[in-house]
């Protein structure tokens, strides 16, 4: 029979394990708004400015991201993504029962909220739920000396053709080493995560930054020409992982806490 001392040792342990492998990952909500027009475009700055991000702060959510396509960017004119951090899916539904509350978020998002049905705001609001990667469970926030306008954050998305082979693309980027061919070559990733609900699914996604264009341009150069990517890409574990890529080159908008 085990004595006190010992069954105690086994409990502490028990704990300490069970902490070390259960690391709380953030979750993400992006909203991704496709428009039509300026004057869509106009109303949704409008609304995400002084109506939707200050409610979310007042919710408790303090740094959210706002980013639109550049103008050499195909989807330039069409997009507005939102990036909001939770740190528990449940923040889906406070977060919205707080903001309908809020009087401040009523009454200026007014013109928004308040359109008519044959004067829309958008053409489609698309969510996509994340969680963050186990080996990157928290977002990250650059601080660059550049103008926004001149910032460059890429969205990435990387669908997989069976959800076996997605999961390999996960585990490339975390014990394969991609994320740490990131880290090294400072890409600065806002954030890493495996998409738990949306269009596109099996899919995951991330967000790199830099000071502005020449510099995203060179170090994707870096990043491609990497003696670490040649020995990453040429594992046969990893073939054929990705069948479609999605990416969009963007700059935060002059509201974005991002």
């Amino acid at each position: 029979m085990k004595s006190k001392k010992t069954l105690f040792g086994i409990i502490v342990l028990t704990i300490l394990f069970s902490s070390v492998s259960s690391i709380a990952r953030d979750y993400y909500q992006i909203k991704i708004y496709t428009l039509a027009s300026k004057a869509q475009e106009s109303v949704v700055d409008d609304y995400l400015r002084d109506a939707y991000l200050p409610a979310l702060h007042r919710a408790g959510i303090k740094t959210v991201g706002v980013f639109k396509p550049i103008e050499e960017d195909p989807a330039a004119g069409t997009k507005i993504f939102v990036f909001i951090p939770l740190k528990n899916l449940g923040q889906i539904e406070s977060v919205d029962d707080k903001i309908f509350e809020d009087k401040e978020y009523l009454k200026n998002g007014e013109a928004y909220l308040d359109a008519k049905h044959d004067n829309p705001p958008f053409v489609r609001i698309e969510s996509v739920l994340l969680r963050a990667f186990e080996k990157h469970p928290d977002f990250f926030v650059p601080a660059y000396k550049t103008p926004k306008s001149d910032q460059i954050f890429e969205l990435r998305s990387y669908q997989g053709p069976t959800e076996k082979l997605w999961r390999r693309k996960v585990h490339m980027f975390n014990e394969g080493g991609e994320c740490a061919l990131f880290k090294k070559l400072q890409f600065n990733a806002v954030f890493y995560g495996e998409v738990i609900s949306g269009s596109d699914m099996p899919n995951l996604m991330y967000m790199t930054s830099f000071p502005d264009k020449k510099s995203n341009d060179e170090h994707w150069e870096a990043f491609r020409n990497h003696p670490d990517w040649k020995t990453l890409t040429d594992k046969s574990e990893y073939a054929n992982t990705v069948s479609h890529i999605d990416k969009w080159l963007c700059h935060p908008t002059a509201y974005s806490d991002i």
